[in-house]
């Protein structure tokens, strides 16, 4: 028995921000001090090394549930299946419900069963719950989902990555740049076609020294009087653990499903910055003694920012329906997900379309 992708589903907000609307922020450092060069000099190497020119916020009516719930019904459409017959609902997230004007994160019920009360399924066997497990949670909720169907104990998943990120980033840290919300989801099913689906998996997980590479932290201005909490990050740390660490998990994940990496159409990878995705593609191709083809890793971090738990099924669902200008997937297809985020966490998955 294999484990089949039958449906996808995104949901990209509509509000745009542009880096020139971050031209009157105040950006202070680490220790609170401002910078010394303006705004539009901090943007502009910002852009150069992220290569984000835009991103996506929600609306101030919404919630991360909403728009989890948005991207759910577009796969359960896309699959063509009955929702009552959905045996788990994993939704992939790490901050919940963050209403807008509000300091408090929002976890009870999980975001798991507010999709499922707003996806109206009826059916107590289907079960619903929250992973937290960084950038890479959607993945992991692939692979959770995967096992599900491998024991028998599952024949139809819904996993969705959503988060809202413009809710909990420090308007005066710089990094706040990359953020943006949105959610992406995916119907998975049994299968007993074994020539397709799944092929491989690999998961780690580094806390002895990297725990709290990414964390919550107070804002850069320190004149604020306010016990709220904002995402915070050593990005140094991240790059060149990730550049580390990443292409490992993508070899051993790739030798043990067999495949040659000249039969890799694409790779889906993590929309966290374009240079250090770059990095670790070129590293994971000079592991094999070859250069990376041309096309083979999708972007829409320019346009779309890092919205997290989000970014790689919100990609796989507009290259699969053919809305990422020059990039395409076809039947019979072997692509690669992967992902690193906090935790440290790093996956990857070898799929054949």
């Amino acid at each position: 028995m294999g484990t089949k992708i039958t449906g996808v589903g995104s949901y990209i907000p509509t509000g745009v921000a542009r880096n020139e609307s971050f031209e009157q922020h105040s950006f202070y450092t680490e220790d609170g001090s401002p910078f010394d060069h303006d705004n539009s000099i901090i943007i502009e190497k910002f852009k150069a090394i992220t290569g984000i020119a835009e991103r996506r916020y929600i609306k101030d009516s919404l919630n991360t549930s909403d728009i989890a719930y948005y991207a759910a019904e577009k796969a359960i459409e896309d699959a063509g299946i009955d929702r009552e017959t959905i045996d788990y609902i994993i939704v992939a997230n790490n901050y919940g419900d963050v209403k807008h004007g509000s300091q408090q994160s929002d976890t009870v019920p999980s975001l798991g069963s507010r999709v499922k009360h707003l996806l109206k399924i009826k059916n107590p066997n289907c079960v619903a719950y929250d992973l937290m497990f960084g950038c890479p949670g959607w993945v992991e909720g692939m692979i959770t989902s995967h096992a599900y169907i491998k024991s028998g104990m599952a024949k139809t998943c819904l996993v969705i990555g959503a988060e809202t990120l413009s809710r909990v980033v420090d308007q005066h840290d710089r990094d706040s740049m990359i953020y943006s919300d949105g959610a992406g989801a995916t119907i998975l099913q049994a299968t007993d076609d074994d020539d397709s689906g799944f092929m491989a998996h690999k998961s780690a997980t580094f806390a002895y020294d990297e725990a709290h590479f990414i964390y919550f932290g107070e804002s850069n201005n320190q004149e604020l009087n306010d016990a709220r909490r904002y995402i915070k990050m050593y990005g140094r740390k991240i790059y060149n653990f990730a550049l580390s660490n990443v292409p490992e998990a993508m070899k051993t994940c790739l030798d043990e499903s067999g495949v040659d990496i000249s039969e890799l159409k694409k790779i889906f990878i993590h929309q966290a910055n374009e240079k250090m995705d770059e990095a670790i593609i070129n590293r994971f191709y000079k592991m094999y003694g070859k250069e990376a083809p041309e096309g083979v890793m999708p972007m829409t971090i320019n346009k779309l920012g890092n919205s997290s738990v989000a970014t790689v099924p919100t990609l796989y669902d507009l290259v699969r329906n053919n809305q990422l200008e020059g990039h395409s997937v076809s039947e019979g297809d072997v692509v690669l997900f992967a992902s690193v985020g906090a935790g440290m966490n790093i996956n990857a998955i070898v799929y054949k379309v």
